[in-house]
């Protein structure tokens, strides 16, 4: 059977789990060359060439004569060219803080189209409100796979859904968002402190590395009280 990546690549991409999940520190060395060729049982070069992705993509730093450092442990340093909004918020000076309003496994014959042909019979619907400088900005609903349990799901109050999907093989290559205005329900009003019957909705499919959905969300902000930006280099 014929493997679907290079090995030097499934070193790279362990090597990368291992640092989103806390193995290894930002701030802390690796281990050695001769210390993953032992672990991998691999040759020099093969190690080198996953060290090398892991650098390139901005999680580690090699040091002549120190070793390899890691340097970051977010999920996405290189896989755009676009700042993220949230990333732009704060870096003007913005406080963003996240609230979970609910997560539930729910059957998708109620929900819309896109989330029945994408999860089939069931999800997890996680529901969140985001406040910008302490005020209700934006509410989410996010839909995932089923994986795990609620109860391990539930941990995204302190780690991110993508390093929750990364846990179960998960990863992010791209996503695929657009907009439009839409007419929003009461009850998100509500949650939002809002008189604005439309609000912007994103609605973003995340693509995994093997080419498959593996989250879809409908996020509606409401933009008088903070314009929607993205920030692209070239």
């Amino acid at each position: 059977m014929r493997r679907k990546n290079l090995l030097y690549v499934d070193i790279a991409e362990d090597i990368r789990k291992n640092i989103l999940n806390g193995v290894y520190k930002v701030g802390e060395l690796m281990p050695t060359e001769n210390e993953l060729e032992e672990k991998y049982q691999v040759s020099k070069i093969t190690i080198r060439k996953a060290i090398e992705i892991v650098s390139m993509d901005g999680y580690v730093e090699k040091k002549s004569g120190l070793g390899t450092k890691v340097i970051s442990d977010r999920l996405f340093n290189k896989l755009s060219k676009a700042t993220s909004f949230s990333s732009i918020l704060e870096m003007n000076g913005n406080t963003l803080r996240k609230e979970i309003l609910s997560i539930q496994e729910v059957q998708t014959i109620n929900e819309d189209e896109r989330i029945r042909q994408t999860f089939k019979h069931k999800a997890y619907k996680v529901t969140r409100i985001y406040y910008l400088n302490d005020e209700p900005y934006s509410y989410f609903e996010h839909f995932l796979p089923v994986l795990g349990s609620i109860e391990v799901l539930k941990r995204i109050e302190k780690i991110s859904l993508y390093k929750w999907l990364a846990e179960f093989d998960k990863n992010v290559s791209r996503f695929e968002d657009s907009f439009e205005a839409t007419e929003v329900k009461e009850s998100v009003r509500e949650k939002l402190a809002t008189n604005q019957t439309h609000l912007l909705r994103r609605v973003r499919k995340t693509i995994s590395t093997k080419n498959e959905i593996i989250e879809v969300s409908y996020g509606s902000y409401d933009t008088t009280k903070h314009p929607y930006s993205i920030n692209y280099e070239v």
